[in-house]
C-alpha cells in the first residue's frame, strides 16, 4: 500500500525479515509547551550520532506549512525537524495537515494535497477513523527506512473529551510501541501541577508508558528547582530527564500564531509604538517595519530573516492605534484572504496602508496579501469564502480567482524590483488555491522563475515564467512566493532601498540567514545534550549512545 492510500487498519508488524527502527514520542501537558523544538533537538542529537533519524506527527493542526521537494505540503514543524536530521522532509512525516478555516472549519490536507474542508464534529465523527490509518501506514514506511523515528504528540494526552478518537497521542503511542517523554512549560507557572495532572488524567496503561519528564524555558537557578524536582520523582515514581533552559533568540520556525503573542514576542522584546528610528543600545539607524497581524495569518515565518537583521525593529500591528511611522509594511499570507482583507478593513488599517502608499511608503505583500492588492477578489466556486466577490484595494490591474486546486511548489528563479538594478538570485515556495489574472499586458512581473520538482528544475514547456507584481519604483511588490525575505541578497537590497528613501547609507550583506538556522539547530542539540540524562534517554529509546557499525538496528 502507498503512503497515500486510505486503507483498513492494520497492524505495525510487518514481514520477519523487514527491521523496523525504534520509536520515542514526544509528548506535553498543554500545546506550545516546547514538544516541537525538543523533537528538533533529539532529531539533531541522534542524526550527529550516527542515526538515520526521522520525525513524525500524524497530525497537525498549523496555518504554518512547508512544501516537500516534491510539491506537497506538510506542517511547517515537520519540515524543520527534516531539516534538523539534514534530510528531504516527505508527507509521511505529517500525513495528516489541518488547515483552520474559520472558528468551527479547516482544510484536511492529505498527504500534502487538500482533501476537503470539514466542520470540526463532521471531521471528528466520518474521517478521524480513516485518517488514523493513514498515518499508521506513513509511520510503518518511516519505521522501515531510519532507524529512529521522534514522534511529536499535539496539545496534551489528558483531552477527556478527545481520548476517544485520539490518533496522535497515546493511541499513536501504542501503535508505533513508543515510550513517551512528557515535556512541561515551567515559564507559564504550574509545572508540577500539570505534570501530576496529566499523569493522573491518563489510564494506567497509557500512565505506565510514560518514561519520565523534560522540564522546559527555566530560568535562573537549577538548584533552586532541585527539591521540587526530587518530590515529583518520588510522587510520580519517574525520572526527570533533563531541565532546559528559555533559550532566547533561537531563530527556529515557530509552529502556529499562538507564539506571536508569547514566545516570539518576549524573545524580541519589540514596543508596540516606536517614536524614532535610533537604537536604544547602539545609536544605529534603524527601520520601523511593521507586520500586519492578520486574524488568520499563515506562514508568519517568511518575517523570521527580518528579526536577524541590524538594522529593523519588526512589529506585529492589529490595531491602527499602534501604527506609528513605519519605513516598511508586510502585508503576510493569509488562510482566508477574502475574511482577513473585510477585518482589515474593519480595523482602519486598509486605509493606513493606502495612506502609507500615497506618501511614498514602501509595501511588501506575500501570497494572501498578494492577493489583496488587485481590483477584485474572486470565489465562484466557495473555496474560502460563501461571498463569491470581493473587492480588493485596487492598486494594481488585476484580479484574483480562487480554483479548488491548490498550487504547492518548490520554485527558484531571479528577482529584480523597479524594473532597473541588478538583479537577485531568489528561491521560495508557493502555497495557494488563488490564481492572478493580469488585467493589462504592461503589469511589471518583477520575478522570473521555474518550478522545482525533486529538486531538480522543470523542463516541462515554459521553465521559465513571470510572477508577482511591483510598481515601476518597486515601492510596493507582491508576490505567491513564501520564503522570499529568506533570500539574503534580495533581503538586504530591499532594506537599503528603504535606507536610502531616509538618506541612509546602504549596509553590507552581513546576515547568512540559511548558516544561521543551521547553526541554530547545533545550538540547540548542544543545550540540550548539556542538561539532558542522554544515556537514559538512549537506553529508553533502545538505542546505544555509540551506535554500531551495522546501521540494522534489531
Amino acid at each position: 500500500m502507498k503512503g497515500n492510500e486510505a486503507g483498513p487498519e492494520h497492524s505495525m508488524i510487518t514481514d520477519r525479515k523487514t527491521v523496523m527502527g525504534k520509536t520515542l514520542m514526544i509528548q506535553g501537558t498543554a500545546s506550545d509547551v516546547g514538544k516541537s523544538l525538543i523533537t528538533a533537538a533529539l532529531c539533531r542529537i541522534f542524526t550527529q550520532d550516527g542515526y538515520r533519524t526521522a520525525p513524525f506527527k500524524s497530525q497537525n493542526m498549523s496555518l504554518n506549512s512547508y512544501v516537500t521537494w516534491d510539491g506537497k505540503e506538510i506542517g511547517r514543524a515537520q519540515g524543520m525537524q527534516a531539516d534538523a536530521c539534514g534530510i528531504a522532509a516527505t508527507t509521511d512525516m505529517n500525513p495528516i495537515l489541518l488547515k483552520p478555516t474559520g472558528e468551527m472549519s479547516s482544510q484536511v490536507v492529505v498527504h500534502g494535497k487538500p482533501l476537503r474542508d470539514y466542520e470540526a464534529r463532521e471531521y471528528r465523527e466520518r474521517y478521524l477513523p480513516i485518517a488514523g490509518g493513514i498515518a499508521r501506514e506513513s509511520l510503518r514506511i518511516l519505521r522501515e527506512s531510519y532507524d529512529i523515528v521522534v514522534l511529536e504528540g499535539a496539545g496534551s494526552p489528558a483531552e477527556i473529551n478527545l481520548k476517544d478518537r485520539d490518533i496522535v497521542n497515546m493511541n499513536m503511542a501504542a501503535w508505533a510501541d513508543a515510550p513517551v517523554v512528557l515535556a512541561a512549560d515551567i515559564d507559564r507557572g504550574g509545572v508540577f501541577a500539570s505534570i501530576v495532572g496529566t499523569l493522573e488524567l491518563l489510564e494506567p496503561l497509557e500512565r505506565d508508558r510514560v518514561c519520565g519528564f523534560v522540564i522546559n524555558k527555566f530560568r535562573g537557578d537549577v538548584a533552586l528547582l532541585q527539591p521540587g524536582l526530587d518530590w515529583l520523582e518520588e510522587r510520580t515514581g519517574k525520572p526527570v530527564l533533563g531541565v532546559l533552559p528559555y533559550l532566547p533568540g533561537l531563530e527556529l520556525e515557530d509552529e502556529d500564531s499562538l507564539s506571536l503573542s508569547g514566545t516570539r514576542a518576549a524573545d524580541q522584546r519589540r514596543p508596540a509604538t516606536l517614536t524614532s528610528n535610533t537604537d536604544l543600545q547602539g545609536g544605529a539607524e534603524r527601520l520601523d517595519i511593521i507586520v500586519i497581524k492578520l486574524p488568520r495569518i499563515s506562514n508568519f515565518t517568511d518575517v523570521d530573516p527580518l528579526f536577524a537583521e541590524p538594522d529593523t525593529d519588526v512589529r506585529f500591528v492589529e490595531h491602527a492605534h499602534d501604527w506609528g511611522a513605519p519605513d516598511l509594511v508586510l502585508l503576510p499570507g493569509s488562510k482566508n484572504t477574502i475574511a482577513d482583507l473585510a477585518w482589515l478593513r474593519e480595523q482602519g488599517l486598509a486605509e493606513l496602508v493606502l495612506d502609507h502608499i500615497r506618501n511614498g511608503g514602501r509595501v511588501a505583500a506575500i501570497c494572501g496579501g498578494y492577493e489583496m492588492l488587485g481590483e477584485r477578489l474572486l470565489d465562484p466556486y466557495g473555496v474560502e469564502s460563501k461571498q463569491p466577490e470581493c473587492p480588493g484595494l485596487g492598486l494594481f490591474p488585476f484580479n484574483i480567482e480562487f480554483q479548488p486546486i491548490k498550487t504547492t511548489v518548490r520554485v527558484e528563479g531571479t528577482a529584480r524590483l523597479g524594473g532597473s538594478g541588478e538583479s537577485c538570485p531568489i528561491d521560495g515556495y508557493e502555497i495557494h488555491m488563488g490564481q492572478m489574472i493580469p488585467g493589462s499586458p504592461d503589469l511589471l512581473r518583477p520575478f522570473l522563475i521555474h518550478e522545482i520538482h525533486d529538486g531538480q528544475a522543470s523542463t516541462v514547456g515554459e521553465a521559465f515564467r513571470p510572477e508577482g507584481i511591483s510598481t515601476q519604483d518597486g515601492k510596493v511588490w507582491g508576490t505567491f512566493m513564501h520564503g522570499i525575505l529568506h533570500n539574503d541578497s534580495f533581503r538586504r537590497a530591499w532594506l537599503n532601498e528603504a535606507r536610502a528613501d531616509k538618506g541612509w547609507a546602504a549596509m553590507p550583506e552581513v546576515v547568512r540567514f540559511r548558516e544561521r538556522r543551521e547553526a541554530a539547530f547545533d545550538r540547540l542539540a548542544d543545550t540540550a545534550r548539556a542538561h539532558l540524562d542522554l544515556p537514559r534517554i538512549y537506553a529508553i529509546a533502545g538505542l546505544r549512545e555509540e551506535k554500531p557499525d551495522d546501521a540494522a538496528l534489531s
